[in-house]
């Protein structure tokens, strides 16, 4: 073979292999597969056993768990459409999972908001305001409900979610892990509805989604954080689940399904955390603001007052929780607080399950927000 032969088939060898290799700034892994699903947002199907989540120092020696123990067909929800998934989009193949394709900057944005995410177990920060409930009688294995995603008008430097929540406190420490939908266009860029995944954990320290090591992807579907396509003027609805596995400890997040099987996404190691091997103390679910540097706070729930029917406000429903032994009831089975602290702006009114009992125990909330809504 000349000379000129073998440097030409060096060259197209290279070439091949630049034009498939992608560079990501929070793995090495070559994805064996990609889905584009808009202009910025890309998932890769990364090896399971090398998905960043794993590369947590406190991970070393953690062994994978493909399937919770407690997340059975019983536990499917009835009523309702609009699933949050791009299953029909994204499907990877057996031993791949797809992990967002991430920058430098949104990593670093990931971990400065972690320090600013709200939750009822620390003091609250400057220009945070929410509505919603929780109970402190646990302890708790699990907390799932249905609520509505809506696409809002949200400023730049302002942010809008809803979530359900777990967490544990002890003296300055927390352990704290939540699911929703958020509208925050400093993260993610633009005004979508992207659904996410939050903890915080032993190290002080908190994360979202799989943008820093911590959380297990497991399902090949359905990623922990994805854009939510909504219709104009049509609300879509999260249905989440997170839960303590039986078995390892782990605490899974599930997507209930209308018309499938429920679909386990992941789950955050029990190593991750500290004060939350035996259940958390506290449950709950709610809608929180953040806002502006200005004082101007954005809308929160569908951006209505509760004042009118079920439909017409933002709404948790179907929110159950399991208690120490496993056991599955309507959240008000335990003494509810309620948390608003900006009656100005945003309300909370709880359902009448005499009236609606298809809804189980169920709260309406939100507001339009504004620029009195309080410090």
């Amino acid at each position: 073979m000349s000379t000129r032969i073998r440097m030409a088939l060096v060259v197209n060898l290279l070439s091949l292999i630049f034009s498939t290799t992608i560079v990501h700034s929070n793995q090495s892994t070559v994805p064996l597969r990609s889905f584009k699903i808009s202009e910025n947002v890309t998932y890769d199907c990364i090896d399971i056993y090398k998905q960043p989540g794993l590369s947590h120092p406190l991970l070393k020696t953690h062994k994978i768990q493909m399937q919770s123990s407690i997340s059975k067909p019983e536990l499917k929800m009835q009523n309702g459409k609009n699933e949050t998934s791009n299953k029909k989009k994204i499907g990877c193949p057996n031993g791949y999972v797809p992990i967002l394709r991430t920058t430098k900057g949104f990593v670093t944005n990931s971990q400065i908001f972690a320090e600013k995410h709200f939750h009822p177990l620390s003091a609250d920060s400057p220009g945070t305001h929410t509505a919603g409930v929780r109970s402190s009688n646990g302890p708790f294995r699990g907390v799932q409900a249905w609520f509505s995603a809506n696409a809002l008008n949200v400023g730049k430097d302002q942010v809008s979610y809803s979530q359900i929540y777990i967490g544990s406190g002890s003296k300055n420490q927390v352990n704290y892990i939540s699911a929703g939908w958020m509208i925050n266009p400093s993260l993610y860029g633009d005004q979508r509805v992207w659904v996410f995944g939050f903890w915080k954990g032993k190290d002080g320290k908190g994360c979202y989604n799989t943008a820093c090591p911590g959380f297990v992807q497991v399902s090949k579907v359905i990623p922990i954080v994805e854009p939510y396509v909504l219709k104009p003027g049509v609300p879509g609805w999260v249905r989440y689940f997170i839960h303590q596995d039986k078995n390892t400890g782990n605490w899974w997040i599930t997507q209930l399904m209308d018309d499938a099987p429920n679909e386990d996404i992941g789950y955050w190691p029990k190593e991750l955390f500290n004060l939350l091997d035996n259940g958390a103390n506290m449950v709950g679910a709610g809608g929180v603001v953040q806002a502006s540097p200005s004082g101007s706070s954005p809308p929160m729930g569908n951006g209505i007052l509760p004042n009118g029917g079920p439909q017409d406000s933002g709404v948790f429903t179907n929110i159950k929780v399991l208690n120490s032994n496993y056991k599955q009831s309507q959240m008000d089975s335990f003494r509810i607080e309620s948390l608003v602290d900006s009656v100005k702006c945003y309300g909370l009114r709880i359902g009448s399950q005499k009236r609606f009992t298809r809804l189980g125990y169920f709260f309406n909330y939100g507001g339009l927000g504004g620029n009195k809504c309080g410090v």
